[in-house]
C-alpha cells in the first residue's frame, strides 16, 4: 500500500501530530508499506529533515502566525498536488488538516484518490481562548468543509466525536493514540532529580509538561504555588514561559526536554496536572499514567476518557479548576491512597499499544479503500454504485491497492 502524509506539523517541531506521525510511518515501515510526508519546511534556526526511515518528505514554505509563531504554518503550493501525482497514493492520510492539509484534501479530490482525515486539532478552540471568538465559526466552517471532503474523519475521544458531528462532519470514527510504555515507565523514577528539584526531600513534587501557551491553561496550577509541601515543575517552553515565570516565581522551569531526560522527569513526578480544555485527545496524560503518576484534568475534551476519577486522576470543572486544584491535589497524594493511584495509572494504559492503535488505522484504511472501490471516486466526491465499465467511462479513479 502507498500512503501519502500530509501533516500540518513535523519534525524537526515535536508535537503531537509529529508524535503520531511518526509512530504511523514507523509502523508502515514495519509492514512494508511505502509512505511519502508532505510537511512544513524548518525555520531557519532549524534544521530540516529530509526522509524519514527511508520516506521521502516534501517541504512546502513556512510562515509565522501572530500568537502561534512557535508552530510555523505551512504554506500550500502545487509542490504539494505534484508530489501527490508523482507518488501515486493509494490513500492520502491528512494530519490535523487546516491549511496544508486543506491542499492535501482538495489535491486527493482532484486526483481521485481517497482520503482519510486525523482531528487532532481545535482550532476554534484556540481563536476562542485567543479572544478571536468571530473567527471560531469560520474556523468550524472551514475544518467541516475540509473533512467532508474526505471518506473518513478519525477523532481521538468521545466528546471529540459528539462536537464533530454537532457540528456537520460526516463519518467520524474513533481512533485514540498509543503510548510508549518502555520508554515511560515507574522505574526511570529518579531520586537525585527530585533533590534537584526539592532540596529539602520533604515536598510533593507536582508538575506539568507540555507547550507554555494560553490555551494549555498553565497558569491555572499557580494555585497550589507557593505551598510549603508541594514544589511544582512546569516542563516545555513556549510563548507563554515568561509570564508563568513571573506568575510562579517558586516553580521550577526546566525548558522542553525530550529522550530519557523527559521520561525520568515525568516519572519523578508525584502528580501530573493538565489544565486546558482544548485537548482533543491530550497525549501528555497517557505518557504520565504509563510513568505511574496520577493525573488531574478538566472535565473536557480527550481527558474525560483517559482519567477514570478515583481509580487513577480526578477531573475538575472548568470554571473551578483554579478553586478545586490544591484540594483535589491534597486528596490524591494522600499517604493512604497514592501508592495504589499510581500502580493503577500504569495499568490504565496497559492495552494503549502504537501497535495495536496502528493496526487499528491500518483496518479504517481498508474500510476506506474498499468503499473507493465499490462506490467510485470523481473529482465532487463519492457517486451512487455503478458498473466498472460506467465508472472507467466517467474518469473516476477505483482504487487499487492491497493491504497485504
Amino acid at each position: 500500500m502507498r500512503v501519502a502524509i500530509v501533516a500540518e506539523s513535523f519534525l524537526p517541531n515535536v508535537n503531537g501530530v509529529t508524535n503520531s506521525v511518526l509512530r504511523v510511518l514507523e509502523h508502515l515501515h514495519r509492514e512494508g508499506h511505502e509512505a511519502l510526508v508532505i510537511a512544513p519546511g524548518a525555520r531557519d534556526f532549524q534544521e530540516e529533515v529530509s526522509e524519514y526511515l527511508g520516506f521521502e518528505i516534501v517541504r512546502v514554505p513556512t510562515v509565522r502566525v501572530p500568537l502561534i509563531d512557535s508552530l510555523p504554518i505551512g504554506v500550500p503550493n502545487p509542490a504539494v498536488t505534484d508530489a501527490l501525482r508523482v507518488f501515486r497514493p493509494d490513500l492520502i492520510h491528512l494530519a490535523s488538516p487546516f491549511v496544508l492539509g486543506a491542499a492535501g484534501a482538495f489535491a486527493a479530490r482532484q486526483l481521485r484518490v481517497p482520503a482519510v482525515a486525523l482531528y487532532q486539532t481545535d482550532v476554534a478552540g484556540f481563536a476562542t481562548k485567543y479572544r478571536l471568538t468571530p473567527l471560531a465559526n469560520a474556523a468550524w466552517d472551514w475544518t467541516r468543509h475540509i473533512h467532508n471532503m474526505c471518506q473518513m474523519t478519525l477523532a481521538p475521544s468521545s466528546l471529540t466525536i459528539r462536537d464533530l458531528e454537532a457540528h456537520g462532519i460526516n463519518n467520524v470514527r474513533h481512533w485514540g493514540r498509543g503510548v510508549d510504555a518502555v520508554r515511560f515507565h515507574p522505574e526511570k523514577r529518579c531520586p537525585q532529580l527530585r533533590r534537584q528539584w526539592d532540596p529539602t526531600g520533604r515536598k510533593k513534587i507536582v508538575g506539568f509538561v507540555g507547550r507554555l501557551a494560553a490555551e494549555k491553561g498553565v497558569d491555572r496550577l499557580a494555585s497550589p504555588h507557593g505551598r510549603r509541601d508541594i514544589q511544582l515543575v512546569i516542563v516545555g517552553d513556549g510563548p507563554s514561559r515568561g509570564e508563568l515565570e513571573t506568575l510562579m516565581p517558586k516553580a521550577v522551569f526546566t525548558g522542553a526536554l525530550g529522550g530519557e531526560d523527559l521520561a525520568r522527569a515525568y516519572a519523578s513526578l508525584d502528580l501530573f496536572v493538565h489544565a486546558g480544555e482544548f485537548e482533543t485527545f491530550c497525549q501528555a496524560i497517557q505518557e504520565a499514567q504509563a510513568s505511574g503518576v496520577p493525573t488531574i484534568g478538566p472535565r473536557a475534551g480527550g481527558p474525560v476518557d483517559l482519567i477514570q476519577e478515583r481509580y487513577n486522576g480526578l477531573l475538575l470543572d472548568v470554571e473551578t479548576f483554579s478553586r478545586e486544584l490544591p484540594a483535589a491535589a491534597e486528596w490524591l497524594l494522600h499517604r493512604d491512597r497514592h501508592d495504589q493511584l499510581r500502580r493503577n495509572a500504569r495499568t490504565s494504559v496497559a492495552d494503549k499499544t502504537w501497535e495495536a492503535l496502528c493496526d487499528q488505522l491500518l483496518g479504517y484504511y481498508a474500510q476506506v479503500l474498499e468503499e473507493a472501490r465499490r462506490v467510485p471516486l470523481t473529482f465532487f466526491g463519492p457517486r451512487p454504485e455503478l458498473p466498472l465499465w460506467a465508472a472507467k467511462a466517467l474518469g473516476a479513479r477505483v482504487a487499487g491497492s492491497s493491504l497485504t
